[in-house]
């Protein structure tokens, strides 16, 4: 895809691409705004049209058009090289070196899905009942369901397929794009049809809602060449938005819960669609945001999923709120018919999730006898163990050691205890952590980098390579001239020195915290254990 990548660049400007989600002024050669992740009280956001490259001095990221639409929307590189390609007329087919029948079967069942939206929504408006069932039982107005590209599917068995038959699609080609059941008849029969649709706008599929009685009361599109449950957000492609605008994502339970959020003005919900959260799930949202706030039910079912939903987010440094205010209602979409006004409130008075998840384990327990004092001590500490923040830990465990009527140190013992029974347990399955760089010490690179390649540093030798990638190059070459590049007089080897001092006890400091942790692992008698305590004492004790 390498040509693909060329030929998308050459007709499309960096400054055209990230000028769509940020307000871009000249600065000198380059250009300048704010961050679109909201980290910057001054515009810090840097574009060079000259190198085709950006960089976030802010949110320390960086990269050509292709990152930035990965970094912005949330998405892989297929779908950031699928959009750029249509913004800038590449037919992909001509560069792929797969099998050229997989992207034919792609394209036309994309187009068989755009077509079926289109039918679905001309049905809507044809039949009286079902637009009082949309317009006035569902309470849904006509921009909404504009937005949401909301239709029906009628009754008949074959209705969508012979429509699409006379525009010339095969079953086979309706069959990849999930349109028909296993009898070769139309999948969805009388309901409410909601796309499912991707980040670039194209629709991959449907959730269809029975409007009377009857089971499943939805009905989703299965896993198709398009259309993968367990990466998909329901909701995204209306809420990206608002979400880079306001900083936060609402996380519902149902697509129905969505459509009522957006059409009560809280735009930023979005839901996963027919399926657990997944780590594709969390890592999609978090690289919208940070501030990722769940609005499940109080139900068990809910406080299931908030705890799956802690565990993997913890997994990944990241920290979840819940919302929980529904004055009575049972899910967000029946508060909000109650008052819109309510679930805006509710919004914004979200709590900590180990806090809300904490209190649902007190009420689910008998505290006053000793049974109960046992489970609850057993699944808060499996809670715990994902906060990764030592303070914010301790701070959990004094509170869940008070409910207890223990003494803390007792807690921690039974934690430790539990930990590390889990991990003999688990020793002979543990893969090997990726090492994710803090933030700083990727900032102190990167300065360090381009200090070495364009200040001329010599005289401090900093032991970091060269890259050899041109965009990687281009950014840091953006970094030299945007933070070092002052005056004629800069002290180059002065400031390489000072940050070289920075990077080393950063790094030191980062190399003790992952011994620790691999130490805590071992037993004593374990001939590594001797090995990595030695590397932490000559850590300790170096300048």
């Amino acid at each position: 895809m390498q040509d693909a990548k060329e030929e998308i660049k050459s007709r499309l400007a960096v400054e055209d691409v990230v000028g769509q989600y940020v307000e871009l002024k000249r600065s000198g050669r380059n250009l300048k705004g704010r961050s679109p992740w909201g980290v910057d009280k001054t515009p810090s956001f840097m574009v060079s049209p000259e190198k085709g490259i950006w960089h976030d001095f802010s949110a320390n990221k960086g990269g050509d058009i292709f990152t930035f639409i990965m970094e912005v929307e949330g998405v892989g590189f297929r779908e950031a090289l699928e959009k750029l390609a249509g913004q800038a007329g590449v037919d992909l087919t001509k560069y792929r070196g797969g099998d050229p029948q997989v992207s034919r079967k792609k394209s036309r069942a994309r187009e068989a899905l755009a077509l079926a939206t289109k039918y679905y929504q001309v049905c809507l408006t044809r039949s009286k009942n079902v637009c009082e069932y949309v317009f006035y039982q569902r309470n849904l107005n006509r921009g909404t369901v504009k937005e949401f590209k909301i239709g029906y599917a009628p009754p008949s068995g074959k209705a969508l397929l012979e429509v699409l038959k006379k525009r010339g699609f095969t079953e086979e080609e309706l069959d990849a794009a999930g349109l028909l059941n296993r009898f070769k008849s139309d999948m969805f029969r009388d309901r409410m049809m909601v796309p499912f649709i991707d980040t670039t706008g194209n629709v991959i599929g449907f959730t269809a809602r029975i409007l009377g009685k009857g089971e499943p009361k939805y009905l989703n599109t299965p896993d198709t060449l398009l259309f993968n449950k367990s990466r998909f957000i329901f909701g995204l492609y209306q809420a990206k938005e608002s979400i880079r605008r306001n900083g936060f994502v609402v996380i519902v339970e149902g697509n129905m819960d969505v459509i009522s959020s957006h059409q009560a003005g809280v735009k930023e919900a979005v839901a996963t669609s027919g399926t657990a959260m997944t780590e594709q799930h969390i890592k999609a949202l978090s690289n919208l945001t940070s501030d990722i706030r769940l609005a499940y039910d109080g139900d068990a079912a809910g406080v299931k999923a908030t705890e799956r939903a802690i565990m993997l987010a913890g997994d990944l440094g990241i920290d979840l709120t819940v919302i929980s205010d529904y004055h009575g209602a049972k899910d967000p979409d029946e508060l909000i018919q109650k008052d819109p006004a309510l679930w805006q409130a509710a919004v914004q008075k979200s709590v900590p999730a180990v806090e809300w998840l904490l209190k649902k384990y007190e009420e689910s327990v008998d505290l006053s006898s000793a049974p109960g004092k046992r489970k609850y001590s057993d699944v808060a500490l499996k809670l715990l163990d994902y906060i990764k923040d030592e303070v914010e830990r301790a701070s959990y465990e004094e509170k869940v050691a008070k409910k207890l009527d223990i003494d803390v140190s007792i807690l921690r013992e039974k934690g430790e205890r539990l930990n590390k029974k889990l991990e003999q347990s688990k020793r002979h399955l543990k893969k090997p952590k990726t090492e994710v760089k803090n933030d700083t010490i990727r900032k102190l690179e990167n300065n360090l980098l381009a200090l070495k390649i364009f200040g001329g540093v010599s005289k401090t030798q900093i032991p970091l390579e060269i890259p050899e990638d041109e965009t990687r190059l281009a950014e840091l070459e953006l970094i030299f001239n945007s933070e070092h590049q002052l005056s004629d007089n800069t002290d180059y080897e002065r400031e390489a020195k000072e940050l070289l001092i920075r990077y080393n006890a950063m790094t030191k400091k980062q190399r003790i915290k992952e011994l620790s942790e691999q130490l805590e692992n071992l037993s004593e008698d374990n001939e590594e254990y001797d090995k990595v305590l030695r590397e932490i004492r000559d850590l300790q004790q170096s300048k």
